[in-house]
């Protein structure tokens, strides 16, 4: 962990000479990336400088407490008693920022859910699911926008991408990634028996510009006309855009806009945060797996969670958390789930790292 927050302190310093360096400062859209990553990593790394700077104030202090001056030990033993209760206060105050991993108090993400096993079930089920996650952003004050949507003839979606941005956004929805599965009477069974149905959801933490360097001769682009459900082409002119990164194999389509500029602006979006989440996790992959007990590792073969309608309950597995509140929570109400998720985070992380603040 300490070896985390070094690198997010050393990443907010660099950003603070970019904002005031007269070659960023000429690029507005370059200006506007960097102002929005500081802004993001304000409040961890100032409190982490916060952190160093009170325990530089106790070695000192632990100095002084070994003076051969009585009332200078005095001194500096009160003052340490003190200093030694800011630091942990600010260490929990750390513990809690850092919740959810790196990536935590990012402002924006971008969310991609897909039917899985169930046909046309498990399409609206994927339509359950975007519905769900649209109604508490709307609840939360987020910004969302839908990138890309493909949609089946029977209201369902076979695949949808959207973006959310907002204060929590990456804490709270990435816990979502992971497969998801629901248990109902669908409405064209005549006989009343129960199915099961699946969707997976990814959510990716987004990048900005500054920290993924991609350039038009890393991907190949290429051009086509957008379809409709059940495959009819719906737009004559050729403004669908599918992006192949090369050296990874990504591939990203984009067709809801009639603009080619627009569909290129947001497959190029989803690419960064694709490759980003990629780097990520092969960094962590380096790493001993410190973090390999916390439920928000977003793996997404993992089965997370069953929605169960005939018992109008919600199970999340990776807690064992019951709740029977279905229509709450799909009506946009996840915040039992995300407070509980969170919690569960918290305890793990405390215990692994609590040692750290010695």
């Amino acid at each position: 962990m300490r070896e985390m927050l070094e690198g997010k302190l050393a990443r907010y310093e660099e950003l603070e000479r970019q904002m005031v360096d007269p070659e960023v400062a000429s690029d507005a859209s370059r200006v506007a990336a960097v102002a929005r990553e500081h802004g993001s990593l304000a409040k961890l790394a100032t409190k982490y400088r916060a952190f160093k700077k009170v325990s530089e104030e106790i070695g000192e202090l632990k100095q002084m407490a070994r003076s051969p001056d009585p009332d200078e030990r005095e001194m500096a033993e009160e003052e340490l008693s003190r200093q030694m209760a800011a630091r942990e206060r600010i260490w929990a105050e750390l513990l809690d920022l850092t919740v959810g991993g790196e990536d935590a108090n990012r402002a924006r993400c971008v969310m991609e859910i897909r039917a899985g096993t169930g046909g046309d079930e498990a399409a609206l089920f994927a339509r359950n699911l975007f519905e769900m996650y649209k109604r508490h952003a709307e609840a939360r004050q987020w910004k969302v926008e839908i990138l890309n949507a493909s949609p089946t003839e029977l209201g369902g979606f076979k695949e949808v991408t959207l973006a959310f941005e907002g204060e929590g956004v990456y804490r709270e929805l990435q816990y979502e990634s992971g497969g998801q599965r629901v248990q109902r009477v669908p409405e064209t069974e005549a006989k009343g028996r129960i199915h099961t149905s699946a969707a997976t959801v990814a959510v990716l933490p987004e990048p900005e510009d500054v920290e993924i360097d991609l350039s038009p001769d890393d991907y190949r682009k290429d051009i086509f006309h957008a379809s409709g459900p059940g495959g009819q082409h719906v737009n004559k002119t050729a403004s669908a855009v599918r992006l192949t990164h090369h050296e990874t194999g990504l591939v990203v389509s984009m067709q809801d806009e009639k603009s080619q500029h627009k569909n290129l602006a947001k497959a190029l979006r989803v690419l960064k945060s694709r490759l980003y989440d990629r780097y990520q996790h092969e960094e962590h992959e380096k790493r001993a797996r410190e973090r390999k007990s916390l439920v928000g590792s977003g793996d997404r073969s993992q089965r997370i969670r069953t929605y169960n309608y005939p018992e109008n309950r919600v199970t999340d597995h990776r807690i064992n958390l019951t709740l029977y509140k279905l229509e709450q929570i799909l009506a946009g109400d996840l915040r039992p789930i995300t407070e509980a998720l969170i919690g569960h985070d918290r305890d793990e992380l405390r215990g692994a790292m609590g040692v750290e603040v010695k």
